[in-house]
C-alpha cells in the first residue's frame, strides 16, 4: 500500500512523515503518472486558488477526479478541504469537488490570526483531546446529506467525512500527534481490501 501527497505547495514533507510513522510508504505527487502508482492521496494546506490553478495545468484536476470516483480515498486539510469542497462561498476558484460541503475560505482570520485549540474528535479515539493548528484556516458552513461532520470548533464544523473523502479544516501533520492520519491510512486499507 503506497498514499500519495500532494506535492504542489503546502506541508508536504510533514504529511509524508506522518504517514510513514504509521507504517506506511508515502509517495510525493507531482505528476498524473505518480498518481496512478498511490492507493490513497492527501491534499495539503498552501494557498487554495494557487493550488487549484496548478491542478488545471498539469491535469491533475480530471486525474484525482477520476481515481476519487472510482474508489481512490482522499484527505484534504485546510488547503485540501477547500479544493475537495462542492462550494467555495463567495468565490469561483478552480475546485474537485469532491465532497457535498460548502466552506468558508480563510474564515477564522488572517495568519496572524492562527491558533491550536483541543478538539474531541471521537472517529480517531482519545482521550485525549486532539490539539489542532488553525492557520489561515477555513470552516464548513453547512454540509449536504450523507455528509458526516467527525469535529467542530466553537460550533463550526473543522473536520468531516462523506464515503472515501475525508476533510480537515486544521494541520494534523504539525503535531506530532497521528491519529488523524491513521484514520485516513484505515481508509485506504479498507477501500484496498
Amino acid at each position: 500500500m503506497q498514499i500519495g501527497v500532494l506535492a504542489l505547495q503546502g506541508d508536504v514533507a510533514e504529511h509524508l512523515h506522518a504517514v510513514e510513522a504509521c507504517g506506511v510508504k508515502a509517495l510525493a505527487v507531482k505528476k498524473k503518472e505518480q498518481l496512478e502508482t498511490v492507493d490513497g492521496l492527501i491534499i495539503p494546506g498552501g494557498e487554495s486558488t494557487t493550488v487549484g490553478k496548478l491542478l488545471v495545468k498539469y491535469g491533475l484536476d480530471d486525474a484525482i477526479r477520476e481515481r476519487a470516483q472510482a474508489g481512490m480515498p482522499v484527505f484534504g486539510t485546510c488547503t485540501g478541504l477547500i479544493l475537495m469542497a462542492r462550494d467555495i462561498i463567495g468565490s469561483e476558484q478552480p475546485r474537485l469537488s469532491l465532497i457535498d460541503i460548502h466552506v468558508q475560505r480563510n474564515a477564522f482570520g488572517r495568519q496572524v490570526d492562527s491558533f491550536e485549540a483541543d478538539l474531541v474528535i471521537e472517529a480517531v479515539g482519545g482521550p485525549p483531546p486532539f490539539r489542532a493548528v488553525f492557520i489561515r484556516a477555513p470552516y464548513i458552513e453547512s454540509v449536504d446529506p450523507g455528509v458526516e461532520v467527525l469535529a467542530e470548533y466553537k460550533g463550526k464544523a473543522v473536520m468531516a467525512r462523506q464515503e472515501g473523502r475525508l476533510v480537515a479544516a486544521f494541520h494534523p501533520e504539525l503535531t506530532g500527534d497521528d491519529r488523524v492520519h491513521r484514520y485516513f491510512v484505515d481508509m485506504v486499507r479498507e477501500a484496498v481490501g
